[in-house]
Parts: structure tokens; sequence; C-alpha cells
């Protein structure tokens, strides 16, 4: 695992069930809100100062992703990519930052995030994502939920096999 994960370049995150708990909010009016653990925004920003980039990569299309990756001075923000896309979205980011898919790491929980999963470089997922996601052969099981510690812990392996910690 350090060989692959000290070469990683380019972080990517899925939203719900990832950064958030999966939970939807409604209001009376019908507002939609989503839960963010702030210590995973933080992670992702102290990888940022590594050099690694780092972005979110979601099928949902929603103003609250958008305003998430704004706080955060996120590097890359793709919403409402299908299951197939979302390998077509990263490998042109790839190719923008003159890196290989083996240089990605992605961390995701459910079926729409499998092929990504399966295409980068080290791929993780939160302790309660989906089966078919922790069945992945070689997949890092992060010890903490999605949207409760999981990208946080992420960013801090890929920090401590850079040794910047």
């Amino acid at each position: 695992m350090n060989d692959t994960i000290s070469n990683i370049k380019l972080l990517l995150c899925d939203v719900d069930g990832t950064l958030t708990d999966g939970g939807m909010y409604y209001s009376a009016e019908g507002d939609v809100m989503k839960r963010f653990y702030v210590r995973d925004g933080m992670g992702l920003r102290l990888l940022q100062q590594t050099g690694v980039k780092v972005g979110i990569v979601t099928s949902e299309m929603t103003p609250i992703v958008e305003q998430r990756a704004r706080k955060l001075h996120l590097d890359y923000l793709v919403q409402g990519v299908g299951f197939e896309e979302k390998v077509a979205a990263v490998c042109k980011i790839c190719r923008e930052l003159g890196i290989t898919m083996r240089e990605v790491a992605y961390i995701g929980d459910d079926v729409n995030d499998i092929d990504l999963l399966k295409a980068v470089g080290f791929h993780a997922c939160p302790a309660d994502a989906i089966p078919e996601v922790l069945q992945i052969e070689k997949i890092s099981i992060m010890q903490h939920n999605g949207g409760a510690g999981a990208v946080r812990e992420l960013t801090d392996i890929i920090r401590a096999n850079k040794n910047t910690i």
C-alpha cells in the first residue's frame, strides 16, 4: 500500500455517504440540506498543503455541494456525472494534470462509485459502504463511517505516507 499511496497526486471524493452521512434533510418548505463533517474538510485542506490536488466527483447536481467545494477551495468539482461517466471525467482531469489514473485516490461508498474505485491507483471506502464496495479487491476500508471522519482518516493516511504529518 505505501508505494502506491505515496505516489498519489490527486484525491477525489464522492459526496453522499462519503463526505456526508448519506442523509437528506428536508424542511417543511422543501429545502434540502446535507450534513458535512468539518474534520473531513480540514483533512482535504491539509492534504492540499502537501501539493496533492483534491476534489469531488458526484452523480448529484446541487448548489449545496458547489458551496461546500467553494468554501474548501477544492481544486476540482465534477457534478451530475452518471456511473459510466465518472471514469471519463477523472481521465480528463488526469490529462489536464499530466498524471495517470494510478496516481489518483478515490473514496466512495455505493454502486455508482464501483467503476471509478476499480479504475484508480488507490481506492478506499467508509466503514459503512455497501457490501459490493466493501468486497472490491484490495480496497482500503476506513474505520469511520461516511460523513463521520472517513475522508479525514484517508487524508491523514496519505499525508503520513508522504511523511508530512
